[in-house]
């Protein structure tokens, strides 16, 4: 029997309907720690409401409650969302993951197109929600769902950037080092330690105090509202932005082959007719909708949210550091201090090499792009942005002179206190 090509695509369309809701389904229950001694009532037949009753009145039993504050580092791609990641992944009792939703894009829309985007992003922030909140419970088998190839006996070696995380190279999840190794580079990581254990791995998760996760893949503060009003999460935010014109930069000298138009652009002089616009166009309005509802300061963001400029971060690393552990309840240990003594005054020509790293003059990196962006790129950038500029400070370029003038400061001092 032969069938239509529209049958053929709406069998594909209702088996990944019924694949993702069937992850979803089996994986989504937040982990609890339930009153002992009957560990049997966390089975999976427990009547879920009557769960969380029972679970609320033993509230020293709940896990995440009684013991962890989570964070979550919201940016966008080359805003010094690496850094400022590296700020929490050097404390000892911190949980640290890096861009583990990078497995749900892979899976879920590996290639987005912009004219199904508004679409797309719903499927990809429903999923998202869903791991994050799992891996807050330190449950890291529900990555298992979005890791190609699947892991066998919860053992991978396909986790993005494993080797950025300090907890998955060390005890008990990795024994190539020792605890007198300090900074444990993440090649070497990769190299030295075995496949990752996702046992270990969580077991190492919960006996940290503290669970952060960085994320590019996170549009906007709003599309965290469930997670960060669940009081068992106990969830706070770092809103990291960045000046528009420094992210447009780093763009074009890292994604060289994505920014191509960009870079002809800016060697040519003349604006490529079908050059991209969403491309810069994108990380304004998803910046301006974020900053706007995290400074409007509702109800939901109380005690959870901070705006931290990366200009700012730049220029005083250990203040502003101690500003946000400060914020968070957490101490500030001297390996997080001794890192950013270390990272913050290296060679650019070095950092540069590698599009992730982290060691770079961080001062003069931040304003770096005025002397490798065009005045016409600039310009363009400011009229698309300027709403966004004037709200977080960011002054304008008037001249070419102007653009190469590394003496005329083009950030305002302007202070963003957190909603306590």
């Amino acid at each position: 029997m032969q069938c239509s090509w529209k049958a053929v695509i709406l069998l594909a369309l209702v088996s990944i309907a019924i694949q993702y809701t069937a992850i979803r389904t089996f994986t989504a229950k937040p982990f609890h720690m339930c009153p002992v001694p009957n560990p049997l009532n966390c089975g999976l037949g427990q009547d879920v409401e009557s769960f969380d009753r029972m679970c609320d009145e033993y509230p020293y039993f709940n896990y995440n409650s009684s013991r962890k504050t989570h964070i979550i580092i919201l940016a966008t791609t080359r805003s010094g969302s690496s850094f400022v990641g590296q700020l929490f992944n050097q404390h000892s009792d911190v949980f640290y993951l890096f861009e583990p939703l990078y497995h749900v894009q892979t899976t879920l829309i590996p290639h987005l197109s912009p004219s199904r985007y508004a679409v797309e992003r719903r499927v990809m922030l429903g999923a998202s929600r869903d791991l994050l909140r799992s891996l807050y419970n330190c449950d890291l088998y529900f990555l298992e769902s979005y890791i190609k190839p699947q892991p066998a006996n919860h053992t991978t070696d396909k986790l993005f950037r494993r080797g950025a995380s300090k907890a998955l190279c060390s005890m008990p999840v990795c024994d190539a080092f020792s605890p007198s190794d300090g900074n444990i580079e993440e090649g070497d990581c990769v190299r030295k330690c075995a496949s990752l254990n996702l046992t270990l791995a969580t077991e190492s998760c919960r006996e940290r105090r503290h669970v952060a996760i960085k994320t590019v893949r996170i549009p906007e503060v709003n599309d965290l509202k469930a997670l960060i009003e669940d009081p068992r999460l106990n969830l706070k935010v770092i809103q990291l932005v960045r000046d528009p014109r420094g992210i447009l930069s780093s763009r074009i000298e890292t994604f060289r082959d994505t920014y191509r138009l960009w870079r002809i652009w800016r060697a040519t002089g003349r604006k490529p007719y079908n050059l991209d616009l969403t491309q810069l166009t994108t990380v304004c309005d998803d910046f301006l909708n974020s900053v706007s509802t995290g400074l409007s300061r509702p109800p939901w963001l109380r005690g959870r949210y901070m705006l931290v400029r990366y200009e700012d971060l730049a220029r005083n690393p250990l203040q502003k550091t101690k500003e946000v552990y400060e914020f968070l309840g957490l101490s500030l240990e001297k390996s997080v201090v001794d890192w950013i003594h270390n990272n913050t005054r290296g060679n650019n020509d070095m950092s540069a090499k590698h599009k992730y790293g982290t060691l770079r003059d961080s001062a003069a990196n931040a304003e770096s792009w005025r002397l490798k962006l065009s005045h016409d790129i600039v310009d363009y950038t400011q009229t698309v942005c300027q709403q966004f500029l004037d709200e977080l400070g960011y002054k304008a370029v008037n001249s070419p002179e102007e653009l190469k003038n590394m003496s005329l400061s083009l950030i305002e001092d302007k202070t963003f206190i957190p909603f306590l």
